[in-house]
């Protein structure tokens, strides 16, 4: 009876759980399909893969030179005690003929992302835009797990490479479909500035940690293990997008607007003008990376822990400047062509103090400025690229953040071969007063924005705000008609005359007009 007894109670508690797990489950369902929660869930799916990308681009910072370096050393061994097994040759020559190799060789590796993630964006914005921003993030997810497990158990320098570039293919779908679906699914301004400032905030946090967490283990477990445990969150984040927005399932895809063709959006002014600002705010991160270790090592001699921790502390201004970016945009929307002005002026400004520090504490502060700046030109001008789309084109998004790809892959495609030759040929103190200058002089470029952040999307006009023909007889009837009682009424910033209220005089003039005419054919 006991025994019955005991086995009754475990069977209710069992029942119990079972229930509670139920009810759980409901709940999770229930919340799912709530659009506000479902966009929080969005963000963290598409913030956990700006992460792993900007982590997988940096974590090989500190391992790949090393590991390249042992496997050169391994070789040219190999082949001297074959080709001279009883002779000695110029050793001092081989060792400079095999360093100068071994750094062409990172340099390709490094570039060998941007370059295809380069080549690949025209064709991944334009694919977005027909299929949507689930299936292109999923497909990136995918790509990049694959070329992180390849760089995981590689074990020479052309599947390295294939590795490398893998990644700059995923990247192409991940990052622009990630930012496209951000700026999609955060309509309002606010919201959407404040979104895509946290995704900055992850991005920065992925480019700064990677390199301190990659040579940690590198260095007490080996090559494998960081490669590893980041493909394990890019395959949880994949089965979370899986989970989430169910990409494969049967609802149509018919009803999604055709979006402006990317090359249309690449001649649009203030694209331009907001794409050339990206690259040029980038311009010094990606040129200091490859070269600020070797300088630190012979100006500062610096010891391997600095150099390793060198743009760690950059972190905190980084996300204080998207933070103090997003504050403002909410409260002075029109402003966010200053915030990045500003923001180059600061990057100018600090990447010429950098040859003047003497100590790593000095070199700190320039630093610091120069990640500050970039969160300011970023977050001011991304949502900007979604805004334009919206008053200028079709909202659709995954061209316009493809070119945003196309801004920051020309920087970073440049950095690791362009850098260290200019550094060779003209000098460290040449290379940061020329990035600086060029900063300061695209600065005011961004004034070309400042009547742009007046629009309003909801009553722009297409006469005024596109560079095309009008489509059709009643578009043509309908221009004519505004252009005639334009005269009566006052439009700022290229926008219809609406008051506070909401009331939208030529909306009234046409229903008086009507009523009046009513009579006349009845």
């Amino acid at each position: 009876m006991a025994a019955e007894g005991g086995s009754s109670g475990l069977a209710k508690s069992a029942a119990v759980k079972l229930s509670e797990m139920g009810e759980r489950t409901k709940q999770l369902g229930t919340a799912m399909r709530d659009p506000h929660q479902q966009r929080r869930i969005i963000l963290v799916i598409v913030c956990v893969a700006l992460l792993l990308d900007n982590m997988l681009y940096m974590v090989i910072v500190p391992i790949i030179p090393d590991y390249l370096a042992d496997l050169e050393s391994e070789q040219s061994e190999h082949v001297h005690v074959v080709m001279h097994p009883n002779t000695s040759v110029n050793s001092t020559s081989q060792a400079k003929s095999n360093k100068d190799n071994l750094d062409v060789q990172i340099g390709v590796l490094f570039a060998s992302k941007a370059i295809l993630q380069l080549l690949v964006n025209p064709l991944s914005g334009t694919f977005i835009d027909r299929v949507g921003y689930d299936i292109p993030l999923l497909i990136g997810l995918t790509v990049m797990f694959v070329s992180t497990c390849i760089f995981a158990f590689g074990e020479n320098y052309a599947t390295l490479f294939v590795a490398r570039s893998l990644q700059g293919l995923g990247s192409a779908f991940a990052d622009t479909s990630g930012l496209a679906m951000i700026a999609d699914k955060y309509t309002e301004e606010a919201e959407r500035s404040r979104a895509l400032g946290i995704a900055l905030a992850f991005i920065s946090f992925g480019s700064l940690v990677a390199p301190p967490f990659g040579g940690v283990l590198y260095e007490f477990a080996g090559k494998r293990v960081p490669f590893i445990v980041l493909a394990c969150i890019c395959l949880a984040d994949g089965f979370l997008l899986l989970t989430v927005i169910k990409p494969f399932t049967n609802r149509t895809r018919e009803n999604i607007p055709v979006g402006t063709p990317i090359y249309r959006l690449m001649i649009d002014p203030y694209i331009a003008v907001v794409a050339g600002a990206l690259t040029v705010c980038n311009i010094p991160l990606a040129f200091l990376e490859p070269t600020i270790a070797n300088w630190m090592e012979s100006t500062m001699h610096s010891s391997q822990w600095e150099m390793g921790l060198t743009w760690l502390p950059a972190f905190f201004p980084h996300v204080f400047g998207v933070y103090i970016t997003v504050k403002l945009a909410a409260q002075h929307p029109n402003l966010q062509w200053f915030y990045g002005a500003v923001g180059l002026v600061i990057i100018g400004a600090s990447s010429c103090t950098v040859p003047a520090c003497k100590t790593f504490g000095q070199l700190i502060a320039p630093l610091c400025g120069i990640c500050f700046g970039i969160a300011l030109v970023d977050t001011a001008l991304l949502p900007t690229l979604a805004f334009l789309v919206d008053v200028r084109h079709v909202s659709v998004y995954g061209s316009v953040y493809a070119i945003a790809d196309i801004s920051y892959s020309v920087a970073y495609a440049m950095g690791p071969i362009v850098a260290g030759q200019i550094v060779h040929s003209l000098g460290f103190v040449q290379l940061n007063l020329g990035m600086g200058l060029v900063n300061v002089l695209y600065a005011p470029a961004l004034l070309l924005l400042r009547n742009v952040c007046q629009m309003k999307p909801s009553y722009s006009e297409r006469d005024n705000l596109l560079d095309e023909a009008p489509q059709g007889l009643y578009d043509t009837i309908k221009m004519e008609e505004r252009r005639a009682k334009k005269k009566g009424y006052s439009s700022a910033g290229n926008c219809l005359s609406v008051d506070e209220n909401g009331f939208d005089p030529f909306k009234a003039q046409r229903s008086l007009s009507e009523e009046s005419s009513g009579p006349e054919f009845t």
